[in-house]
């Protein structure tokens, strides 16, 4: 609504023409508050587009050009229509500017003068009539008869007794169609069952402009059928809510004469559009909430040829008119100029989300399309395109794009095909979540060219990597090879570098000064598991610290020669070392007299004799926890007791019984699972 204030005079919002087939500027005297409150239509048939509309927000009305003159004999309707609906409201203590106000009152008194005009146009009884009835009869009593008045001038129903409704004047008769059940119908009513355009004077030659009639019997009816032939149209046919535009498949042709409008918008919902070969047209067909929600409509078994684009659905203007839910099956676009199907958010509306492509595709057929063959450049929670076929040419974009304004949006069972390069599925930066399962790209180009930082999920498509799987949980994994993502880093100078979990192996590089590599919160990377390895051979250490934490094992990691490593594992809490070349030894003490036999979980064994003699026996070599172990035994006081090391089943390391007899000794052996084999003594 204009926001300047609009002089609504008593001139009546409805205005008709006779055309001439020449003029193209038509007048309409009353105020409208934008263009969309203009309801145009000829010979009772609604227009959507064709002409352009001046003066709105005027006081004193405005004109509207059509692009091309009415034929001659056409009645042209122009009539101010709007929502009967609060437009402002007033807060509790606000502001009570005169400007919203008088907008308020403007749009009440307009809204009076439309039911004012509506009633001018029923039948009514004279204010000077005696009181009557004005209720019908019921349904069942009214069907199929004529309606009159009684005696007292009230309405009542009479039979139909002669029928002039058959061309000739014939009488309709009665049919009745073979099988159990079938009941005698009227012939009339049986042929008002289907009712075909033809009925409202369309040709389907090739030549006749068609629209005037398709139009028309849209207006009357909610299911109109289209014969046979090759319909010429020169503006929009809109598929109302709740109604059916069907064809006899390939065989009924409906043939834009330019592609400077929509061939068939669905601005509602509940609508069917199938069985129809669509030519030219901005777009082949449109759908957006321009009147109510655009949802629950179906499209099927429809072909678009040479259209600008093949199927537009359009989030439009209006979050409360949203476009959800629509069903295409069978789709073909062929020799589009742009895109195939774009699925958008032109204005201030909702994206689209919730609708269905089965077994749709999309052929340039050499005709040096420019756009993407389907565009997903806004909408959002599972929009599914299951089965679905792309196959361009050099020219166009990509086979498949997801765009920055979409959110988890399926593709199941994909096929692209494009010569020159193309890539098969293009994701942009913003997009979030799609998912791709089981695509055949055919295309020479990346399968899946990734902008949206890893924002997808791959099963059985891309290449050369097949899967691409966000955080899964599997109970039991079988791999035959393992790889490792991994990512190199090195700086100009001393650095500090955060770890972002995009890889699980970091070869760093510390030449030209110290680098600290920051792991995340222990919290923020629960079930991570990092390694960071030195690459060079300068002095400069690598520091593997944690980010507002006290680091691994609660203490910053440094690796100070080349080719040192560490591996860590976050359990949510902390991050834990388990793996690391320069890991902390563990030791054990004993000092009990007697037997001491190692449990072999220790390097070095710390052994006291002081309290009397002590014999350390190590474990049968060829016991598991012992083939391959290297293991110190050390004495750790100066008395006069015995301290022997031996081996299970008699004898010790070397076939030898090896005593300890002062302080500091020290016996280093290991096991070959034959024998205990000494490394090195110290006595």
């Amino acid at each position: 609504m204009s926001d300047s204030h609009i002089k609504l005079s008593g001139i009546a919002p409805r205005i008709q023409y006779a055309a001439d087939g020449v003029q193209t500027s038509f007048t309409y005297p009353f105020a409208i508050f934008a263009s969309e409150d203009l309801f145009v239509a000829m010979n009772g048939a609604p227009q959507t587009s064709g002409f352009t509309i001046f003066g709105a927000g005027e006081s004193t009305g405005g004109t509207i050009n059509f692009d091309t003159a009415p034929a001659g004999g056409t009645l042209v309707t122009l009539e101010r229509r709007l929502a009967l609906e609060r437009i402002t409201d007033f807060q509790e203590g606000g502001d009570f500017a005169a400007e919203t106000l008088n907008n308020e009152l403007d749009y009440l008194t307009a809204s009076i003068q439309q039911v004012d005009s509506d009633n001018r146009r029923s039948l009514s009884y004279a204010s000077t009539d005696q009181p009557a009835s004005a209720q019908l009869p019921g349904r069942d009593a009214r069907a199929g008869m004529l309606l009159g008045f009684d005696s007292n001038g009230d309405p009542t129903v009479f039979g139909i007794e002669t029928a002039d409704s058959v061309s000739g004047g014939a009488a309709g008769g009665t049919i009745t169609v073979p099988g159990t059940g079938a009941v005698p119908r009227d012939l009339t009513n049986k042929l008002q069952d289907a009712i075909s355009v033809k009925d409202f004077g369309a040709k389907g030659d090739g030549v006749t402009d068609d629209t005037l009639a398709i139009q028309s019997a849209l207006a009357s009816h909610q299911s109109v059928l289209i014969p046979t032939g090759t319909y010429i149209i020169s503006s929009t046919i809109t598929v109302n809510e709740g109604q059916s535009l069907i064809g006899d498949g390939q065989a009924t042709v409906m043939k834009s004469t330019t592609n400077s409008f929509d061939l068939i918008e669905l601005p509602a919902g509940y609508a069917t559009v199938a069985d129809l070969k669509l030519e030219g047209g901005a777009t082949g067909v449109r759908l957006h909430g321009r009147i109510a929600p655009c949802v629950q409509n179906a499209v099927r078994d429809v072909t678009i040829w040479e259209a600008t684009d093949g199927v537009v659905l359009d989030g439009y203007t209006d979050p409360n008119k949203p476009c959800y839910w629509n069903n295409f099956a069978r789709v073909l676009v062929v020799r589009h100029a742009r895109h195939g199907i774009h699925l958008i958010r032109s204005g201030a509306g909702d994206t689209p989300n919730a609708n269905r492509f089965v077994q749709c595709r999309v052929y340039t057929l050499a005709a040096g399309s420019t756009g993407v063959g389907l565009y997903v450049e806004a909408g959002r929670f599972n929009n599914s395109f299951t089965d679905f076929e792309v196959n361009l040419g050099p020219e166009a974009e990509a086979c498949i794009r997801v765009g920055p304004d979409t959110d988890k949006n399926l593709f199941v069972n994909c096929y692209t095909e494009a010569s020159g390069g193309l890539s098969n599925i293009v994701l942009d930066a913003g997009s979030i979540e799609t998912s791709i399962v089981n695509l055949l790209s055919v295309s020479n180009g990346a399968a899946i060219e990734d902008n949206s930082g890893g924002e997808c999920t791959a099963y059985n498509a891309g290449f050369p990597d097949k899967n691409r799987m966000g955080k899964t949980r599997i109970t039991d994994l079988t791999t035959e090879l393992l790889r490792f993502d991994t990512e190199f880093r090195e700086f100009t100078g001393a650095a500090t570098f955060d770890v972002d979990l995009s890889s699980s192996l970091y070869l760093v590089s510390s030449f030209n000064g110290e680098v600290t590599a920051r792991l995340p919160a222990a919290v923020d990377a629960n079930g991570a598991v990092i390694t960071v390895k030195k690459t060079d051979a300068s002095p400069n250490h690598i520091v593997i610290s944690e980010l507002g934490g006290p680091g691994p094992d609660g203490q910053s990691i440094r690796l100070g020669a080349r080719y040192d490593y560490a591996t860590m594992v976050s359990n949510g809490a902390n991050w834990w070392l388990t793996a690391h070349n320069r890991m902390a030894e563990n030791a054990d003490f004993y000092n009990t007299p007697g037997l001491f036999v190692p449990d072999m979980t220790r390097r070095l064994y710390l052994v006291d004799a002081f309290s009397g003699a002590l014999e350390v026996r190590l474990p049968d070599p060829a016991a598991s926890h012992a083939v391959g172990r290297l293991v110190t035994i050390k004495r750790n006081d100066n008395s006069s007791n015995s301290l022997t090391v031996t081996k299970e089943g008699g004898g010790g390391p070397d076939n030898q019984v090896i005593n300890l007899t002062g302080k500091g000794h020290a016996l280093t052996v290991m096991s070959n699972g034959a024998g205990w084999q000494v490394i090195n003594l110290h006595t």
